[in-house]
This record gives C-alpha cells, structure tokens and sequence, in this order.
C-alpha cells in the first residue's frame, strides 16, 4: 500500500516537471510563429487551439487520469515527443525570422576595395617597399579609389610616382611591360581582368601589396506597391560575383526582371544578357559614367541601383523592388538541399568548366552538387551561344534551387539551408510585404504559371566606357527589346505572356 502511494507520488512529481516542460515547448514554438507573422489568422487560430488542447489533455492525463506504470511512462513519452516537436519547430520558425531579418536589412552604405597590385616576381613585399616606386591608376574610372589608397599612402610617408592611363588594357599592357612597377585596381574589377583572354592569369602572376576599403551610399531604393498581394510588381534580381563580401559592390553576372501578377498568379522572368550593350543611367550619388555605352555587366560595379536604373531605362518599365543575389554562394545553397536536378538538351554537353576545372555535365538529367551549379551557371565558353546559354542555364540553376527549398525534403536540413541563405539575399521588399506574400500563398494556394523570355542580339566588339576599351559586346535586337517590354506590360494587364508574339 505504501509502496503504490509512493510511486502515485512520484508519478505525480513526474506528471507536473513534464506538464510544465510541455507548456514552454508550446509557448516557445507559438511565440515565434506569432512573431514570425506568415500564418493566415484562421490558421494561427486553429493551431494554437490545437496545441492548448494537447496540452491540456496530456496534463489530464499525466497529473491526475493515468495510475498505472505503463500507462505513465506511454503518456510522458508522448508528452517528450510534442514537446521536442516544438522546441524543433520553434527553432525552425526562429531561422525563418532571422533569415527574413538578414533579407530584408538592407545595408545603408556599399564597400568597394581598392588593392595595390604588383607582379608575383616583384621584390615589393610590404607597403614599405612602395616608397620611390612607380604606380598606375585610370584617369576617369575608379578615381575615388585610386585618390584614396594613394593618400592613405603619403600619409604613412609612401610618396610614389603617379602615371593615369586612359584604358584598364593600357594600364596592364604598361604593368606588364615593365612601364610601372604597380597598379591601382578595385577588386570588383578584377573578374573583368580576368576575363580578357590576355590576362585571364592575372590572379596567378600577381599579388596584393597593399588595400584598403571605403564605403558608398547605397541609393537602392523600393517603390512600393499598395497592397503586394492583389497589385502587379517587377522585381530585379540582380547575381553579383563579388569576392570581397555579400556588401561589397561587383559585376551583375545575373539580370532579371521577375514580373509578378498575384492576381492572375503569372510570374514571368525576362533575362537580359550580361554583355548587352546599353546606355548607362544611374543617380547622382552613384557614381558612374551617366550616358556612356556599355556592358549591362558593368553596372553591377556601382551598385544595384545602377542596374536597376539601367534596366528601367532599357525596358521602359518601372521595377518595384530588387531582390540581390550573392551568386557565387549559390554552393552552399545547392549542397544544403543536397543538390539540385538540370536536363541538358543534348548537344549541350560540358566536358569541362572553365571556372569549374574536370567537372562536366552530359545529356539528359544531372544531379549537380555546388561547384558544379556555379560550374555551370558561369560556364559560356563552351557554347556558341555564348551568354545566351549562360543566361538559360543561370534560369535552371534559380529554379533548380526554387523545386528543392519548396519540396517536404526541406524539413530535413532546414537549419542548416536557413544558414546557407542568411548571406545570400538581400532585397528592397520589407518584412511585412515578404510576410504578406506568404499569407496569401497559404490561405490562397495560387497555382503559379512560370513564363521566360530572354532579350536578344549580335556579337560585336565594342568601346565599353567601364573598361575604357574596346570588348566583345551583345548589340542589343531592338525588336527583342520591344516584346519583352510587351510581355511584361501584359502580365501586369493580367494577360499572358506567352499570347505576345
């Protein structure tokens, strides 16, 4: 008798540690959802009268219903079950809100780094060694830069021998023959050194002596629509290559207008080729050469306002928001989802990537890991298209990302994808909107009808203002031009893009 009036309290003691262990799971999981804000009221509703109850029945059950051993333990096993099932989705509702948090942050100022660059075999180890040296820098490009490395400089008694040169090409012809012993670059110029077949190892037979970083306002700003959910919207999303860093300027690797009709749920996504050849617009506080001709590519450099305004200028269209992309953390993503699936059209084969050495891609479906969707993201040259098929395989690769982070698999490696993506994005669109969206998503459940287009041209080669030279360049197809802005203008109508001819 005393032995079953010991263990009933116990079972007692028992019954309440994990009654109230159960109840701050339970709080801690509706606390982040509610802050989270994504969940329709009907359904927040639902939940939380859903989870209380079960609560409130195991707490019957393990304080005061169950008596026996057996019965005990299967109610504190369940009990354990829902309240790890909570901290875990609560956890996971708190990556979400970081993630959104870390999107939607979009950083007031931009870094550009400036680097004092001299040849591998050069005895300049040290800024020291610079003093009494010979340095070239651009006379209209990257002044800024260039003016301040030169004072940080002279200012700890480094006094050099200034040569400008008209044209990045000059500069390095000059470098490279011996004219100046060192060079002036920014380091989101360094990819299009690189990619002149002349220097493309420029990384491998120099080295940086010398760097310093400043920052630049950043004047991307939203123009935002009245209500995200029933009002039509463009977006640009904007694939930068920079190496410095997610808030470091670099060339825009990726351009593409996302129209977005939640009425109609059309998205259409019109590309624009990274060497369309466009006239260059821009604010007054970004600092690039206002009318002058060049790669779209190029605009990346002063930031994403520059290609925002450069697109609008093209298209003749308004672009609400902008939605950038760190392309070269494109690896983390894809091996977070553990690969994503590409269909090659044969004759599309890759047996080797330029910027992905020995990786290869063949006919038919590939699973891909990270290195080999950058591989093949980035990969031009081995196509006769060119960028063109750059461009539809960058499509495959964002909706090879977007088929996997919207399957169940997702809830396996959550974290660790909420992890891979924290410094991927950023985007123009607030909180309350990307929350709004995601509401509408779960209590409308729209079927979306995803549409393409990419603008076209020729080859040609051309003075492009960045590089101050000549380069290979895409002429942009006028009439290409014309329907694009077409397509989109009908999907923001609530037409199709696809009854554009």
């Amino acid at each position: 008798m005393k032995k079953n009036k010991k263990q009933n309290k116990v079972g007692k003691v028992f019954g309440v540690i994990f009654s109230i262990v159960m109840i701050a799971a339970t709080m801690y999981l509706l606390f982040n959802i509610i802050k989270l804000n994504v969940l329709p009221t009907k359904l927040l509703f639902l939940m939380t009268i859903v989870f209380v109850l079960l609560d409130l029945i195991f707490i019957l059950l393990l304080c005061f219903a169950t008596k026996g051993v057996v019965s005990k333990i299967i109610c504190i096993i369940f009990a354990l079950a829902i309240s790890l099932g909570s901290c875990l989705g609560g956890y996971y509702m708190s990556k979400t809100g970081g993630l959104l948090s870390s999107m939607t942050n979009v950083a007031k100022h931009s870094k550009n780094t400036i680097s004092v660059v001299v040849k591998e075999s050069s005895d300049m180890k040290k800024k020291t060694d610079l003093a009494g040296r010979s340095v070239g820098t651009l006379a209209n490009i990257n002044t800024t830069g260039s003016k301040k490395i030169l004072k940080e400089l002279t200012n700890s008694g480094i006094s050099m021998e200034q040569k400008e040169f008209g044209s990045m090409t000059e500069m390095l012809e000059s470098f490279y023959n011996g004219e100046v012993d060192s060079i002036v670059i920014s380091e989101s110029s360094r990819t299009q050194i690189t990619d002149m077949e002349a220097y493309a190892n420029f990384d491998n037979n120099t080295r940086v002596v010398y760097q310093t970083s400043y920052k630049v306002q950043n004047t991307d700003k939203a123009k935002a629509v009245s209500n995200i959910t029933n009002t039509p919207f463009n977006v640009l999303i904007s694939g930068s290559d920079t190496r410095g860093g997610f808030d470091e300027n670099g060339r825009s690797d990726v351009i593409m207008v996302a129209t977005v009709n939640p009425k109609t749920g059309t998205i259409l996504l019109t590309s624009i080729p990274r060497d369309f050849y466009v006239t260059i617009a821009c604010d007054a506080g970004d600092g690039c050469q206002q009318g002058a001709l060049d790669k779209i590519t190029h605009t990346g450099i002063h930031g994403t306002n520059t290609t925002k305004r450069t697109v609008e200028q093209l298209l003749g269209i308004e672009i609400n928001y902008t939605f950038k992309v760190g392309f070269d953390t494109v690896t983390d993503i894809v091996d977070a989802v553990d690969g994503i699936d590409v269909n090659v059209e044969p004759g599309y084969e890759c047996n080797n990537f330029l910027h992905a050495p020995g990786l290869s891609v063949h006919a038919g479906v590939n699973h891909l890991n990270g290195e080999q969707a950058l591989g093949y993201a980035r990969e031009r040259y081995a196509y006769s298209e060119g960028d063109r098929q750059r461009t539809k395989n960058q499509q495959q690769v964002l909706m090879g990302i977007v088929d996997k982070v919207t399957s169940p698999a997702i809830v396996t490696n959550y974290a660790q994808i909420m992890d891979s993506m924290a410094n991927t994005f950023s985007t123009t669109m607030s909180n309350d909107e990307i929350s709004s969206l995601i509401k509408y998503q779960l209590n409308k459940n729209p079927k979306w009808k995803m549409e393409q287009y990419m603008v076209n041209g020729t080859g040609d080669t051309l003075m492009c203002a960045e590089l101050g030279n000549a380069a290979y360049v895409m002429v942009p197809d006028q009439s290409t031009v014309t329907t694009a802005k077409n397509k989109i203008n009908a999907v923001l109508a609530g037409k199709s893009a696809d009854d554009v001819e």
